[in-house]
């Protein structure tokens, strides 16, 4: 099929960036709820990571875009109870927080869980093997409320990674992933879950159940939307939709009109795009972006949109890391144009910069302040004062000038 439109690789960028709600940051005390909520519904998914070496990641796509935002406000939209929670937990693009408006579009997913499809081996073995474990648990969940792992465990030792956790734990996650318990709520880090029916609103549990292929096309909708233009591994990946399921609903949307197809320069594979795509003539945002942002999660559209390759080096051991342990890509003018090793120390008070490394060909000027701008904005939204380098590559002593100029360091 020829594509019905033709992007630059520069076009290309420009789409993803408005897409992803890269429209400049405001000042703190103009942000509302209403606002995290718009753009946490046009994203679709925050992944959640436990990883703390900053700040835990879904706080992380937020501040990107909108600035110094109240975290207390994405928390009251997760956890909270009554008309300020308008998203919940489940697995989106891995473990998420979601827009209310797509819990329906997820029903597939849990029904196919509650049949042992889509979910890890060990878990749908559990699934078919536990089923006494799974009801206890659950029949417990009904009694009591909310309730964590921890505190329904028979083990006395405590549990270790996921492949050692308790039964309790087990069956907990198969009814998460199965729709039958949710997350009602976090103490400290910990998943607290209840039963869908005293958590999720009544108006859109009572909603009649849409079809698989329905609610598949609905995802990759979003995607669309979201990602601005994508191949359909990009489109299927932002809700890590199967192959199969993916490319046949692709193929009905077209035939719809509501995707079009199109190429952009450089890329082998087709991509596909709301109708009638308004490209803006500039992006001029600055962010450091989280390593799970769902601008760059796909490490291969990355490197095809920003001739950026990306990987985490969490679990590489430290003599053999390149960039370093929790490096945050720097986005400045629609270039990712450099990376930083950040870490969060509290108890110093104190944003430690470990590593700057600048992409070619290089941060200018402007972009040196820009960076050192987007480090105090993150050190003041957590409540660091200092910004300490630890740096002693050339990139990082330009940034103590740029620091110094304009009398943040």
């Amino acid at each position: 099929m020829p594509a019905e439109l033709s992007f630059s690789l520069k076009q290309a960028r420009r789409l993803a960036l408005a897409a992803q709600g890269f429209s400049g940051r405001q000042p703190p005390a103009l942000i509302k709820a209403a606002q995290v909520n718009r753009l946490v519904e046009r994203l679709g998914v925050l992944q959640i990571d436990s990883v703390n070496a900053v700040v835990r990641s879904h706080y992380l796509p937020l501040f990107s875009r909108l600035g110094n935002y109240a975290p207390q406000i994405l928390e009251q939209a997760a956890w909270s109870s009554g008309r300020r929670r308008s998203l919940f937990e489940y697995w989106g693009h891995e473990a998420s927080l979601l827009p209310m408006a797509l819990y329906p579009l997820m029903r597939w997913r849990m029904a196919r869980a509650a049949q042992g499809q889509g979910i890890y081996q060990q878990m749908a073995r559990f699934g078919r093997e536990q089923q006494a474990t799974i009801a206890r648990v659950l029949g417990i969940v009904e009694q009591q409320g909310a309730l964590g792992a921890g505190s329904l465990s028979t083990r006395e030792e405590r549990a270790g990674p996921w492949w050692d956790w308790s039964d309790e734990k087990h069956a907990l996650e198969w009814l998460f992933a199965a729709g039958l318990v949710t997350v009602a709520g976090r103490r400290g880090f910990e998943r607290l879950y209840d039963l869908p029916e005293r958590v999720i609103p009544a108006d859109i549990l009572q909603q009649a159940p849409l079809g698989e292929a329905e609610a598949q096309r609905g995802l990759l909708l979003h995607s669309a939307a979201a990602l601005g233009v994508g191949t359909e591994k990009d489109l299927r990946d932002y809700f890590r939709l199967d192959p199969v399921d993916s490319r046949g609903r692709l193929s009905e949307l077209v035939e719809d009109g509501q995707l079009i197809t199109c190429e952009v320069q450089g890329w082998k594979q087709p991509a596909y795009c709301l109708p009638e795509p308004k490209v803006p003539r500039k992006v001029p945002a600055s962010a450091l972006l989280s390593p799970f942002d769902s601008l760059i999660w796909e490490r291969s559209r990355t490197e095809r949109l920003f001739d950026f390759r990306y990987r985490l080096e969490i679990y590489t051991p430290q003599d053999k890391r390149v960039y370093g342990y929790y490096v945050l890509p720097f986005l400045h003018h629609e270039r990712i144009a450099a990376r930083v090793d950040l870490r969060a120390e509290r108890a110093a008070g104190r944003l430690a910069v470990h590593a700057v490394h600048e992409e070619e060909p290089g941060l200018d000027e402007q972009g040196m302040q820009a960076l050192a701008l987007n480090l105090r904005q993150m050190a003041d939204w957590l409540g660091l004062e200092q910004i300490q380098l630890n740096c002693q590559r050339a990139s990082a002593a330009r940034l103590r000038v740029a620091l110094l100029a304009l009398d943040l360091f």
